[in-house]
């Protein structure tokens, strides 16, 4: 009866109507997608349109099999097999323009599977079951599924965009799938065929009406960008063109004051020279600062060598004269090489106050100088007739010069050699010492406050890039003929420790001048220096020796017991403040602390800070071999009694342990 009645509302007739109907939606689908397609440019309206294509093929091929009282199609008739392959392929390019929309990345060999698998089984199906219901089940099954998983991807991305579109596509592509995957239950019915055409053809409207709405939210969402992107370099224009009347204001009023122009270019200059001179002297100051830490690596070899050679020679009674001459020549080279090292790192070393300062004659200091290299230069290469001549023209009644003489002569030195070295061919060396007034002057007072010593020759010169390069350390222009680019970085060390300043003038084929200029300063008042006799025997001392190098730490402990001190050792910061709060509990606490600065994880601050902490009255020695490098860390001195320099002497070691226990005492 139920069948019945929904003949009556819908005739058999109504069917082919329906049909239509859907099919005219399609094609309205088709064209709409076309011209989204012509307008937007986007890839997956292509595919699109040809589901859509596709899928209106399927609903002709149904048209015509609906004529007049044409029989059913049998399921293997090869117009049903091409309607079925017709919707399958539908249903793959919706999904596929689906995910395109969507960016989900899928690999085509996925479609072109499912396709396979569509056109086999339509083709196939029908030899194995005869049930039309078996055979479109699968097929419309998975269309549907596909469907409906494009409508839930349209869910997803109303999520991250809140486009009323996107949620209308998600309810279209749902309900177009629920209607896809339940067709081949309709087709047991008519009237269900026809109600279900007409609501597809709602369906593919309210689809069509969607895409549009997107389209059109896409359009507005990339205008409102537009805008804001104009609006933000609109704002960047009106900030741009305000700064242009800033400046614009700004250079009217330099063009206004014309008679500063002279200045500002002056002013320029300086500034230049300025940044140039600042740039060389961080440049020297790293260099400086690299080769203190070669000398702390080379202090460490060297602690071994020295000390272990003096303690060989003063323990060792019974060795024979060519043994003992042996040993002291290994003494002396590690000497030697420990004197190397320390010039190294006078690079860019800050004048120390423990130096020895005096009064010093620089026309006499001049003089000597000459003097000493005149074997290096007057008739040298000899037979060639090669002429080297010095001059000097020195200032009578020049102040003293408070400075290390030796680091004076030795800065000379340095400068005249240079400048023989510039005179391949023979020329001339002119000496001139002068006293300077760069000061204000107060009253009839005329005496210099600079004092200047200028070395000019006649050589070859430098160009403007070795002349900027030539204080650098191990920088020389002397490759073929030797040299180790050592010495003019040695003098602007010497200046710098000296709080003097170097100039130095050259241009190639008119030789070079070099200047220095050193400040007049007065030697302080004699002071009454504590009575320098030796601190008197002190008791054997238990010592906690904490180094990080095995070798450096059996040195000292063999040092230390041969002047009859009873000693630990830890081979690290932590095991060393381990080891000297163990024998604080155990009530034999160390007398003295000898640690070394440079350790892994715990170093020798941190040791002398924190045993000061615990123990203020137990002395600590710092040993280092950073040399000049000690004094920029700040904060070291405050927590420790002494220190001692690599390669440690035994005699310095001895006194400097009984100077320090003494006073602990």
């Amino acid at each position: 009866m139920g069948e019945i009645a929904f003949d009556l509302i819908f005739p058999r007739e109504y069917l082919r109507g329906a049909l239509i109907v859907s099919l005219l939606s399609i094609w309205v689908l088709v064209v709409l997608f076309y011209y989204l397609n012509r307008y937007t440019k986007r890839n997956y309206f292509t595919i699109w349109t040809a589901a859509w294509l596709f899928y209106a093929l399927w609903l002709t091929l149904g048209i015509t099999t609906q004529q007049g009282n044409a029989p059913i199609l049998r399921p293997d008739s090869w117009v049903q097999i091409i309607r079925q392959w017709c919707v399958g392929i539908s249903a793959i390019f919706l999904l596929w323009g689906s995910l395109h929309f969507l960016e989900i990345k899928a690999r085509q060999s996925l479609f072109g599977l499912f396709m396979g698998f569509l056109l086999t089984w339509s083709y196939v199906a029908p030899s194995i079951v005869s049930d039309p219901l078996l055979i479109q089940l699968p097929i419309f099954s998975l269309i549907g599924l596909s469907s409906m998983f494009a409508g839930i991807s349209f869910y997803r991305l109303r999520k991250r965009r809140q486009y009323v579109g996107v949620g209308m596509l998600f309810l279209g592509f749902f309900l177009w799938g629920a209607y896809l995957a339940t067709y081949p239950f309709s087709q047991r019915f008519e009237t269900l065929t026809s109600v279900g055409f007409l609501v597809s053809a709602v369906l593919q409207l309210f689809i069509a009406v969607s895409m549009i709405v997107l389209v059109l939210e896409e359009a507005r969402y990339t205008n409102e960008q537009m805008l804001q992107q104009i609006q933000s370099v609109k704002v960047e224009k009106e900030a741009l063109h305000m700064k242009m009347l800033v400046v614009e204001e700004q250079n009217k009023s330099v063009f206004a004051q014309s008679n500063l122009r002279v200045d500002l270019q002056k002013a320029y200059e300086e500034l230049r020279q300025t940044q140039h001179s600042v740039v060389q002297q961080e440049r020297l100051r790293a260099l400086g600062q690299m080769a203190s830490g070669i000398a702390h690596d080379i202090n460490n070899a060297l602690s071994p060598i020295l000390a272990f050679s003096e303690l060989i020679l003063a323990k060792a009674e019974q060795l024979d004269g060519l043994s003992r001459k042996n040993l002291n020549h290994i003494r002396t080279s590690a000497e030697d090489i420990a004197q190397i090292v320390a010039r190294m790192t006078g690079f860019y070393r800050r004048r120390e106050d423990n130096e020895q300062l005096r009064s010093v004659d620089i026309n006499r200091a001049a003089q000597q100088v000459v003097d000493l290299t005149s074997p290096r230069w007057r008739d040298i290469p000899q037979g060639q007739g090669i002429l080297v001549q010095v001059k000097t023209d020195f200032q009578e009644g020049l102040p003293a010069l408070y400075a290390n003489e030796s680091e004076i002569r030795e800065a000379l030195t340095n400068i005249l050699l240079n400048a023989v070295d510039a005179l391949p061919h023979g020329g001339q060396i002119q000496i001139t010492t002068r006293g300077l007034r760069m000061g204000p002057e107060s009253g009839n007072d005329h005496k210099p406050d600079r004092i200047m010593l200028e070395m000019r020759d006649n050589g070859i010169g430098m160009d403007e890039k070795t002349r900027q390069r030539c204080l650098e350390p191990f920088f020389s222009t002397k490759r073929s003929r030797g040299g180790a680019g050592l010495g003019l970085a040695m003098v602007y060390g010497t200046v710098e420790r000296h709080d003097g300043s170097i100039q130095i003038e050259s241009e190639p084929g008119k030789g070079t001048t070099i200047r220095l200029i050193f400040p007049v300063r007065q030697a302080p008042a004699a002071s009454h220096p504590e009575s320098s006799a030796a601190p008197k025997p002190v008791t054997p001392l238990r010592i906690l020796c904490i180094v990080d190098e095995p070798l450096l730490r059996e040195l000292l402990k063999e040092l230390l017991e041969y002047s009859r001190h009873l000693v630990e050792t830890a081979d690290g910061g932590q095991a060393g403040l381990d080891r000297f709060e163990a024998a604080r509990a155990q009530g034999k606490p160390f007398d003295l602390v000898i640690t070394d600065l440079g350790m892994p994880y715990v170093d020798g601050r941190q040791v002398a800070e924190r045993i000061k902490v615990n123990s203020p009255d137990t002395p600590v020695i710092l040993l280092t071999g950073w040399g000049a490098m000690l004094d920029e860390k700040e904060g070291v001195m405050a927590h420790v009694n002494a220190v001692l320099s690599k390669p440690p002497r035994v005699t310095e070691l001895n006194e400097t342990v009984a100077r320090v226990g003494a006073k602990a005492a």
